[in-house]
């Protein structure tokens, strides 16, 4: 009989996880589903196809229709608790336990005892990867545990949830945590070292765009990314942050954890925390850790405004114009990479420099109308023929003109001069 699966935790990777869960791992029974927040799930099941997957209300109402579990959720005590509600629920002799969450390997290690003792199969799992490479099914999955719990995992990972898997049969659960809080240590000093090297490129007159570029040729891939969501202030602009400082903390103190009880430390990671408290400091619980760029700038002395030479097209001056933020934590400016990737959101913001080429078919549809209006119209008579073509012919020509003049100002020789903009007049 075909197993039925439970998800519990509908975050930033979760949501992601789940949709690629539901359109490529095949299932036959509908995906039950579980948030704290109930609308969360609700909009998600909304969102995929019809029948696919059932909210439930309660873990409790969710465990006794599972065979397997899967849990992602933000830190030790929530999964601790969630855990506690599962073995609450009932029996769960021979269901399988797939637990996705960044943890600290202890708090793995009690977990599989607790499920092992109750008769449930227990595989630690964490994944790899930012919340676009979630939704994507690009995500790498480090899967630890008994041989035969792994094997009943491994077919919702790579090609379905994973474009890859580490697999550690038959090793302890807490080596799958161990390797990922190295590997999140990976990214923690990346973001670290990227915020240190474009506060110093500004600081010294090379600029962050060469910065940028040499990122781009050398350090493809994640570097990138984190580069641009730096220059172009991604990280302040949403709603809701891609990674809460809060967990990344969390996940800092289990690095250093992990270093203390191994008789090591992790210096450049204890550096990471020191800024990242300051960013806690400044934005709260919505702050994003990328933000360290911001607190770096602001220490460093550097103001709103960015030391790049400002492009004259009026596109570029009104998307910066949208790019307004706290004075502590701006960034440096736009670079043109990012400022093309984005172009869609200037859009949504009520850029009026680009008017929409379909006009100038507006515009004809008009003038034949016009046109058409002239030839059934004008006065009867010995002149209706020289009526008509003086009316039609005035008409086109007006709009022949009007289209010339609207298309020449798209032309990339002439739209930077179409704003006469001043510096001065640029709102930061």
């Amino acid at each position: 009989m075909a197993p039925t699966l439970f998800w519990i935790g509908l975050g930033n990777m979760g949501r992601g996880m789940v949709k690629n869960l539901v359109e490529k791992g095949n299932l036959e029974n509908p995906l039950l589903l579980w948030n704290r927040t109930k609308q969360r799930s609700i909009e998600l099941s909304e969102k995929l196809p019809s029948g696919k997957t059932q909210v439930v209300d309660t873990i409790a109402k969710g465990v006794p229709k599972a065979d397997i579990i899967f849990i992602i959720l933000s830190k030790d005590d929530v999964v601790e608790a969630a855990a506690d509600e599962i073995l609450k629920a009932g029996d769960v002799t021979g269901k399988l336990i797939i637990e996705c969450s960044t943890l600290h390997p202890d708090t793995t290690t009690r977990l599989a005892k607790r499920f092992a003792d109750h008769g449930a199969q227990f595989v630690a799992a964490p994944v790899f990867g930012a919340p676009a490479m979630a939704d994507a099914g690009m995500l790498i999955g480090v899967l630890a545990g008994p041989s035969a719990a792994v094997e009943r995992a491994r077919p919702y990972f790579k090609g379905v949830m994973a474009r890859e898997e580490i697999v550690m049969s038959d090793e302890p659960h807490a080596k799958a945590l161990q390797m990922k809080l190295v590997g999140n240590s990976f990214i923690l000093n990346m973001v670290e070292q990227l915020a240190e090297a474009h506060v110093l490129a500004e600081k010294c007159g090379l600029g962050p765009q060469y910065v940028q570029k040499f990122v781009e040729q050398l350090f493809p891939g994640p570097y990138v990314a984190y580069s641009q969501r730096m220059l172009s202030g991604d990280y302040y602009k949403r709603k809701s942050p891609l990674f809460a400082v809060d967990l990344a903390r969390k996940d800092a103190a289990h690095i250093m954890s992990l270093a203390a009880a191994s008789g090591t430390r992790m210096k450049n990671v204890e550096t990471m925390d020191e800024n990242l408290v300051r960013v806690k400091e400044h934005a709260g619980e919505l702050g994003d850790y990328v933000a360290v760029y911001g607190i770096l700038r602001k220490e460093a002395g550097l103001n709103r405004t960015s030391n790049f030479r400002q492009q004259e097209s009026c596109m570029l001056k009104r998307f910066q114009e949208l790019c307004v933020m706290s004075p502590c934590l701006a960034p440096i400016g736009m670079p043109l990479l990012e400022l093309q990737a984005n172009q869609h959101r200037a859009a949504h913001h009520h850029d009026a420099c680009r008017q929409q080429p379909w006009s100038v078919f507006i515009g004809l549809v008009i003038v034949s109308g016009m046109c058409v209006a002239a030839w059934v119209f004008s006065p009867k008579g010995e002149n209706q023929v020289l009526w008509r073509s003086s009316l039609i012919l005035s008409i086109v020509s007006c709009y022949l003109m009007w289209a010339i003049t609207f298309l020449a100002q798209l032309h990339p020789l002439i739209e930077p001069r179409r704003s006469d903009l001043r510096k001065e007049y640029i709102h930061h």
